[in-house]
């Protein structure tokens, strides 16, 4: 079975680099992309047009978003029963050490910044997959 990953990510270009490095993935990866928080709460929430949405292995949550700002999405994930033991990685253009804190502190599973260059964008997306999806156990939906 492919492992589920929600992208939430306004920028398509980010989006588009992503799904690049996932697809010379050795794991299979199913990747839903959204553009923003409210979209992102209706995809986990099978709300809307995503009633037959998969339920996500993990979130990548970029923090600055149109409609619901990333930091809400977490905050939101994390409060709800039975969205909390989905693990989300923010990963933003942030370099604040107020955003890392305030992620960590609604309890991300961890906070990357993306980098600017593309061959280390690749790297670092190829980074996550690894981690999450070849070592970590994850939990069952």
């Amino acid at each position: 079975m492919p492992i589920e990953v929600l992208l939430v990510e306004d920028n398509p270009g980010d989006a588009q680099l992503t799904r690049i490095a996932l697809e010379d993935s050795k794991i299979s990866v199913n990747l839903n992309v959204v553009e923003d928080g409210v979209e992102a709460m209706a995809f986990l929430r099978k709300q809307e047009n995503y009633a037959s949405a998969p339920h996500p292995d993990i979130v990548l949550l970029d923090l600055n978003l149109p409609r619901k700002d990333g930091r809400e999405v977490l905050a939101e994930i994390k409060a709800d029963h039975n969205l909390k033991r989905i693990p989300v990685v923010v990963l933003t253009t942030s370099q604040s050490e107020e955003d890392v804190l305030k992620a960590y502190n609604l309890s991300a599973n961890c906070f990357i910044t993306k980098p600017v260059d593309f061959d280390q964008f690749v790297k670092i997306v190829q980074s996550i997959e690894n981690f999450w999806f070849a070592i970590v156990k994850l939990p069952p939906e």
